[in-house]
């Protein structure tokens, strides 16, 4: 076990994995196996964006297409209490971000998360969600229409396996893999106090793109993505500007 601490590069929750394994056995592992689609650190089809990352999840467990791993990801993240402005903003950009192709990734939650996904699929494009809780579990209940959606004909991914409901610290572990995962991250109406920030920070730390949508200053909605670019995070008024720091797509 110890070795598998060393490796995954365990810190923080060390002594909560310890106790994690210690309750698995073998016949919950094969039960487990039975009823879930997963992918494991060692197998050809694990993301290689993420076996660079310090605290790479050992299984991936997931539903839906999982082919779209090997596509192009851009995440969107932002507010939970999405303004209209920044439905307009992902009605702008998103269209012409799935014409190249490129996966949008985000956290199935409320607000920029769930018009993002809803964005990606009425334009006719694919998206991935990345969830803190098993996969036999809708969290956020607003988003339940979104989840069946994604289920059936896109992409939702977890390091938990069913049965494991909803914790706090599971959400920072959650992000961690979204801005790992993706080629670079977009935040959009994001307070001071934001999860979004958190996101944007690791992505910054993996070496990745960090965009940040500019918004008014008086609600400090958008004060978290001006603090980004003052920071040193790439200011975007058009879609352009991602493509023009990602010249691969």
């Amino acid at each position: 076990m110890d070795e598998i601490i060393r490796i995954a590069g365990i810190q923080r929750f060390k002594e909560q994995f310890k106790k994690s394994w210690q309750a698995i056995s073998e016949s919950w592992l094969v039960e487990q196996a039975a009823k879930q689609q997963f992918v494991t650190w060692l197998a050809e089809d694990y993301p290689i964006e993420l076996k660079q990352l310090y605290q790479q999840p050992l299984i991936l467990f997931y539903v839906g297409n999982v082919s779209l791993l090997q596509y192009p990801k851009l995440a969107i993240v932002g507010a939970r209490q999405a303004t209209s402005y920044a439905i307009q903003v992902l009605n702008s950009f998103v269209p012409k971000i799935v014409e190249k192709n490129i996966v949008v990734v985000s956290g199935l939650a409320k607000g920029v998360d769930r018009c993002s996904h809803e964005a990606a699929i009425l334009s006719g494009g694919n998206t991935i969600g990345i969830v803190g809780c098993g996969l036999d579990l809708c969290y956020p209940r607003e988003v339940s229409s979104l989840f069946v959606e994604m289920r059936k004909n896109h992409l939702i991914l977890s390091e938990y396996p069913h049965g494991v409901g909803v914790q706090k610290h599971h959400f920072p572990m959650r992000n961690r893999i979204i801005a790992a995962l993706t080629q670079g991250t977009c935040v959009i109406e994001a307070k001071e106090r934001s999860g979004s920030l958190i996101t944007a920070q690791l992505a910054l730390e993996y070496g990745k793109e960090v965009f940040a949508i500019p918004g008014e200053i008086v609600s400090g909605q958008s004060n978290g993505c001006h603090h980004l670019i003052q920071d040193g995070a790439k200011c975007v008024y058009t879609v352009q500007d991602i493509f023009d720091e990602l010249p691969k797509y």
